[in-house]
């Protein structure tokens, strides 16, 4: 089976079965112990009604039976609860510790998911796959594997009145214990992959339709993708009807096994234990009632095998993540925070011998780049879409490492300083995102400590206090969803007072200016410049408009840099960088 095959080679899951094995034991010991109980407490209680019913010549000929019938009685529901306890508590450990790992891996994994993922699925992982785990083991390994214990007890005890009776039982209750499961698995197993799939699609579709419903409504097609999403919801109900009433036939064959095994019981009871009153035939009841509380922990197991098909994709996914995990106990990783406060100021940032590829490996986006900014200065980062500016924006933020070199500030290498490059690099992107809270609320993203004077300091620097005056609530004026309220510019600058208020060292803006016309772009890029006076500028675009106002000019292509200068420089002396500029005004 490939659920089997997954659990075998799983590297998601195992190293915790050892690491909380006293839980899992201790969680399936007590699991064992509630249907023991339970099939001790009707024993006993079979007994004592038989015997009683024999007018016993004293009452403590059946003491003992009504100690135990107490004892069984009260251990059911206190082993019950104490392993509901220990085992959600295990399976909670588990998840909690495959969340934080998901986490993490991700979170390395971040800049490429999208290029090996759908979007949908990030969802699937995070609402569905952890889920999943979960639900493998409360509703199908603990189950399962407590009836198989009650199984084995079983016929073993039998075993000791008669083989040939528990050769019997061995048949019987392996049709509910394995030879049902299997079916089970078999027969839901396609219809299991094909409700899987449908989900899938829908989480990816929906996702990928919900983002691009704009488009669907200008082409005038929105009724036509609602008609295609009823249709796959459509599918999937057909498939969950059919799952359905395979479940209720299998439920109706369940009990009609549990019928023959009491009916077998019975009759193999009365011939073990003969007798019209009293003696042997006392046992009678007991044996035939102990069947029923038993039989709740069979019942459960082909269910739980029928939904083992549900989980393989979970595992599938899961294991299919880089599972990359943190430096080896050999190695002397730094503190972060001791590393950020050993950076004082001036900062200087040095790029050496850089080069970069993608996990897949096939080949380097960047390659043999060397770049050294001073405090203060600006550089310009030109290039065409896929060039490799936006990895190289990431390797300057620490988010991934190089595969050789190094990019350092102030001798420390970006990357080791994790979290904590926020304190000396902020970033504003082509879209800088408002929340849908107030302005003060939005602002004080760059500073959460940071009173009103500093706000409306901010505000007046980069030419929005009087506005924001204006609007009917100031500082509290709600700014709508994803900052509707304010125009491209207006929610550029709005980010740019997040910046100053950060009151980083290092400045990258992301082609901010790509989506806004010429006035304002260059007003925009006059107003960067002014603000942020002092500071390192690291400005990405894909033209050449404002880049007068630079120190320092790079060109990235195919992952080299073709040109390096000041612009007066390279305007001067550059062939190809005199071509982007008659490109770039149109006069070529």
């Amino acid at each position: 089976m490939k659920i089997f095959s997954l659990l075998k080679n799983d590297t998601w899951i195992k190293p915790y079965l050892t690491k909380y094995g006293k839980t899992l034991v201790l969680a399936l010991f007590l699991g064992f112990m509630t249907f023991f109980c339970g099939g001790a407490l009707m024993f006993n209680s079979g007994y004592l009604i038989s015997r009683s019913a024999s007018l016993p010549e004293n009452i403590l000929v059946v003491y003992v039976p009504i100690v135990l019938t107490r004892a069984f009685g009260i251990g059911r529901p206190v082993f019950r609860y104490i392993e509901r306890l220990t085992s959600h508590n295990w399976v909670l450990k588990l998840t909690s510790e495959l969340r934080l790992r998901l986490y993490n891996v991700l979170e390395k994994d971040a800049v490429f998911f999208k290029d090996k993922h759908q979007t949908g699925d990030i969802l699937g992982v995070f609402s569905d796959d952890i889920d999943h785990i979960q639900n493998l083991y409360l509703r199908t390994v603990f189950p399962t594997i407590v009836g198989w214990l009650l199984y084995a007890v079983i016929v073993i005890a039998l075993g000791f009145f008669s083989w040939f009776f528990a050769l019997a039982m061995l048949l019987l209750l392996g049709v509910l214990t394995i030879l049902m499961p299997l079916v089970a698995l078999l027969v839901n197993g396609a219809k299991q992959e094909q409700q899987k799939q449908i989900k899938n699609k829908l989480y990816g579709g929906l996702t990928d339709n919900v983002l691009g419903v704009s488009d669907w409504i200008f082409s005038q097609r929105g009724q036509e993708y609602v008609s295609q999403h009823d249709a796959q919801e459509g599918q999937l109900r057909a498939v969950n009807h059919e799952l359905k009433q395979h479940e209720n036939l299998r439920n109706l064959l369940v009990q009609l096994v549990v019928a023959v095994v009491t009916v077998v019981i019975v009759c193999w009871a009365a011939f073990q234990f003969p007798g019209n009153h009293g003696g042997a035939a006392n046992w009678i009841a007991a044996f035939v009632l102990v069947i029923f509380p038993i039989s709740d922990a069979f019942t459960q197991i082909p269910g739980a095998a029928a939904e083992t098909d549900i989980y393989q994709d979970s595992l599938s996914r899961l294991n299919d993540l880089s599972t990359d995990e943190a430096p080896t106990k050999q190695e002397t990783v730094a503190d972060p925070k001791q590393l950020a406060a050993g950076l004082k100021a001036p900062f200087k940032l040095a790029v050496n011998d850089l080069c970069f590829s993608y996990p897949d490996g096939r080949r380097n986006v960047l390659e043999n780049i060397d770049l050294s900014l001073e405090q203060g200065q600006k550089l310009a980062i030109l290039g065409r879409s896929g060039s490799g500016k936006t990895t190289l924006i990431h390797l300057l933020r620490g988010d991934l490492k190089p595969v050789s070199g190094q990019i350092t500030l102030n001798g420390v290498p970006v990357s080791d300083l994790g979290d904590e490059i926020s304190q000396f690099v902020g970033v504003i992107h082509q879209a800088p995102y408002l929340f849908n809270t107030t302005v003060r609320n939005n602002l004080k993203i760059g500073d959460e400590n940071a009173t009103d004077e500093q706000l409306w300091q901010v505000l007046e620097r980069v030419g929005l206090a009087e506005m924001i005056r204006q609007l009917p609530a100031g500082l509290d004026t709600p700014v709508d969803e994803a900052g509707q309220r304010f125009s491209g510019g207006e929610r550029h600058r709005l980010a740019l007072a997040r910046i100053l208020l950060q009151d980083v060292p290092l400045v990258i803006l992301d082609e901010p200016t790509v989506s806004l016309d010429p006035v304002t772009e260059q007003a925009l890029i006059e107003t960067f410049v002014e603000v942020l006076a002092g500071k390192t500028l690291i400005w990405v675009t894909h033209h050449l408009q404002g880049l007068s106002l630079m120190d320092q000019v790079i060109f990235v292509e195919d992952g080299e840099l073709k040109l390096n200068g000041s612009p007066a420089q390279l305007a001067a002396e550059n062939e190809y960088y005199q071509k982007l500029l008659r490109i770039d005004r149109g006069s070529f």
